[in-house]
C-alpha cells in the first residue's frame, strides 16, 4: 500500500552525533547499534557506492552489503532532474506495479518517499526516486537519481523490504556495532508518548508539540484550521484514549524522524495507523513537529496489542478497588466510579455510596477475590468479566460472576456499570 498524505513508526537506532552537513558537502553520518532500534533498515553510502541492509540481531548487523549505483551528479537532490541522489531518511513506500524497461530498471523497483516533509520545507523539487534493478552493466553513478542495484541482486531482494522500511540515504554511510545512548532519541521517543497522553486528556498543550508555521506548510492546511478541528472533537467526544506502540528514533541531517503505531479509540471511531513525524528544533530550543505521514500499522493486530496494553492497567484498578472495598473506605471505594455509574439498584455514584455506607455498617467486608480476570472491547471502553468470591464478617459469602463496564477518565480508567450474578 501507498504512503498516504501527510503524518507512521521505528525507533531508536541512532546516528553519531558528530555529522557533516553544509551547502555543497553532502551529509556524513556513523550509525551505532541501539537496543531500541528497528529490526531493519536500509542504508546507502553515495561515496562508496555500496548498499546495505542492515538487521537489529542484538548488536547490529549487516545483512546485505552490495554495490549500487546513485545519481550522475554529486551532491544532495534539490529540484528536478538534476540526476542528484537525495540524502536522508526516506521510507519504502511500494513495490512498483507493472512490467517495467528491464535495462533501466530491471525487474524490481520499490518507491522512496521523496520529497518528504522537511524537503518540502526547503523547496526541494522532484519525484519518482526508487531503489530499482539494471538489467544492463552497473557502472557508478549512472542514475538520474535513483538508487540501483544489479538485475540478480535486487531479486534476492524481493519480498524483504516491506513497505514503511526506513532507508538512511548519505554521502558517506558508516557503521558500528557499538551501543550508544543518545539524549535527543530517548527525548523524543518519549515526547511521542507525552503527545499521546495530552491528546486523550484534551491538553491545551497537545498543540505546543507542533511548529505552527511549518507543520500548516507542510500539510497544506493553516494552523489554525488544523486546532480548530482538534478542538472540535474535544468538544463533542466524552473520551478519547490513544494507544502508541513501537515508537522509535532516526536521525537525519538536520532534522530527526519518530515512526510508530497508533491506535485512537473513541466511543465512535476506532483506528489502526501507523505514523511518522519529523522534528526539527524550533527557536526556543525546543523539539516540534513540522510534518508527518501516515503508513500501515505493523502487521500485528495493534487491537490485541491494545488489550494486552490495558491489562496491567486494569489489574492496578482491580487491586485498589478490592482494597478500599475490603477496608470498607468509602471515599476511596467510590472514586473509582463515575458520577452516572449504575450498580444493580443503585443508578449514580451517590446512590452506590449511600448504599455500601449504610451495608458496611453492619456487615463489613472479610474476603475479596477476582478471578480469571478477562479484558475485552465495549463501546463504553472496556469489558472486565470475571469469577468474584465475596465474604463478610457475618459469614455470608458469594461467588459468581461479576462484569465491570470501564470508560477512559485522563490517564486512567472509572467504572461505568456492575454486574453481579451469583453462581
Amino acid at each position: 500500500m501507498k504512503t498516504v498524505r501527510t503524518l507512521f513508526l521505528l525507533a531508536g537506532f541512532i546516528l553519531a552525533p558528530a555529522l557533516a552537513f553544509a551547502a555543497g558537502s553532502g551529509w556524513e553520518t556513523h550509525i551505532n547499534s541501539q537496543p531500541t532500534g528497528p529490526e531493519l533498515f536500509l542504508g546507502i553510502d553515495k561515496e562508496n557506492q555500496t548498499f546495505y541492509m542492515f538487521g537489529r540481531k542484538s548488536p547490529l548487523e549487516v545483512l546485505r552489503k552490495l554495490t549500487c549505483t546513485t545519481g550522475q551528479d554529486l551532491g544532495d537532490k534539490t529540484r528536478e532532474g538534476d540526476k542528484k541522489t537525495p540524502e536522508g531518511v526516506y521510507f519504502v513506500e511500494e513495490k512498483v506495479p507493472g512490467k517495467l524497461d528491464f535495462t533501466l530498471y530491471g525487474n524490481y523497483a520499490f518507491s522512496l518517499n521523496f520529497p518528504n516533509p522537511v524537503d518540502r520545507l526547503k523547496g526541494k523539487t522532484g519525484h519518482g526516486i526508487w531503489i530499482h534493478g539494471r538489467g544492463k552493466q552497473l557502472v557508478s553513478r549512472d542514475t538520474r537519481g535513483c538508487v540501483a542495484l544489479t538485475a540478480d541482486d535486487i531479486k534476492t531482494l524481493d519480498g524483504k523490504i516491506p513497505s514503511g522500511t526506513p532507508v538512511i540515504i548519505a554521502k558517506k554511510l558508516t557503521w558500528s556495532k557499538d551501543a550508544q545512548t543518545d539524549a535527543t532519541a530517548q527525548h523524543l521517543a518519549e515526547r511521542v508518548r507525552q503527545w499521546a497522553s495530552d491528546w486523550q486528556n484534551k491538553r491545551e498543550r497537545f498543540f505546543d508539540y507542533f511548529q505552527p508555521e511549518k507543520f500548516a506548510q507542510t500539510e497544506g492546511v493553516s494552523f489554525a484550521s488544523f486546532k480548530a478541528h482538534k478542538e472540535s472533537i474535544f468538544a463533542r467526544q466524552s473520551w478519547i484514549n490513544v494507544m502508541v506502540d513501537n515508537v522509535h528514533v532516526i536521525q537525519g541531517p538536520d532534522y530527526w524522524v519518530t515512526t510508530f503505531d497508533q491506535f485512537y479509540r473513541t466511543q465512535d471511531l476506532i483506528s489502526s495507523v501507523g505514523k511518522r513525524f519529523y522534528w526539527q528544533k524550533d527557536k526556543d530550543g525546543s523539539w516540534r513537529i513540522v510534518g508527518g505521514e501516515y503508513a500501515e500499522a505493523a502487521p500485528d493486530k495493534l487491537e490485541t496489542r491494545y488489550l494486552n496494553s490495558k491489562r496491567g492497567e486494569v489489574d492496578k484498578l482491580l487491586k485498589g478497588w478490592m482494597e478500599a472495598w475490603l477496608s470498607a473506605d468509602i471515599d476511596k471505594y467510590i472514586a473509582y466510579y463515575a458520577e452516572d455509574a449504575t450498580n444493580g439498584k443503585q443508578s449514580n455514584a451517590k446512590a452506590i455510596r449511600d448504599y455500601k455506607k449504610a451495608l458496611w455498617a453492619s456487615k463489613t467486608p472479610v474476603r475479596i477475590a477476582a478471578d480469571k480476570v478477562e479484558v475485552a472491547m465495549h463501546q463504553k471502553g472496556l469489558k472486565v468479566s470475571f469469577t468474584q468470591t465475596y465474604e463478610d464478617s457475618t459469614g455470608h459469602s458469594d461467588k459468581g460472576p461479576k462484569t465491570l463496564i470501564l470508560s477512559p477518565k485522563g490517564d486512567g480508567w472509572v467504572i461505568e456499570s456492575e454486574n453481579w450474578g451469583k453462581s
